[in-house]
């Protein structure tokens, strides 16, 4: 198996239309206000926009998608010629393929689990003038740690494809029987 341009294509843009989602999330995350309740003393929260838990889902299906593809094509490590020998170019995929687990599922959880603490909300915070409670949010910088997972997660798919193929071709693409054959001789002028 050779290196895909348009397998590397889908795999690089739907990695960084994840990061753009990712990114987006963090952005628009939900914030809290406290209000008075007009019928009684107790108080509750409103929030902001949920765009940012539809965001951190759309995120989180483009990268599944992203590593789908990717283990798809290379069949999940466990399939090929080259990957039988104990070479470099074998221990790099292996190294690249786990890095690669590490880093997309570390990002799912980051987006996961943002998503779904994005999309709590409280509705009442307790008695009026209490001021040690507050208003359940989403606490900064949990997109963008799933954000970053996504890039290395490119990173290391990217890399894993790479030398899978390289590993199952043996470094390089055999090309037998392929265009004008300018050395061989006709068989008319061989020796009798």
């Amino acid at each position: 198996m050779a290196v895909s341009v348009p397998i590397l294509a889908i795999v690089t843009s739907l990695h960084l239309i994840a990061f753009v989602f990712a990114v987006g999330a963090e952005r628009r995350r939900s914030f809290a206000k406290v209000v008075p309740d007009q019928y009684d003393e107790r108080t509750y929260c409103v929030y902001s926009t949920d765009a940012s838990t539809v965001y951190g889902l759309c995120a989180f299906g483009l990268l599944l998608l992203s590593q789908v593809v990717v283990n798809g094509v290379t069949r999940c490590l466990c399939f090929g010629k080259g990957l039988v020998s104990a070479t470099s170019s074998t221990t790099c995929a292996i190294t690249f393929f786990v890095f690669s687990w590490l880093s997309f599922l570390g990002a799912e959880a980051c987006l996961l689990a943002g998503s779904a603490r994005n999309a709590y909300h409280t509705k009442y915070r307790g008695i009026f003038g209490g001021d040690d409670l507050s208003c359940a949010t989403l606490r900064k910088g949990v997109f963008a740690a799933g954000a970053a997972l996504t890039l290395l997660s490119l990173l290391g798919s990217i890399l894993y494809y790479w030398t899978h193929s390289r590993a199952d071709t043996g470094g390089w693409e055999k090309h037998q029987n392929e265009g004008l054959g300018m050395t061989q001789q006709p068989r008319e002028f061989e020796k009798v």
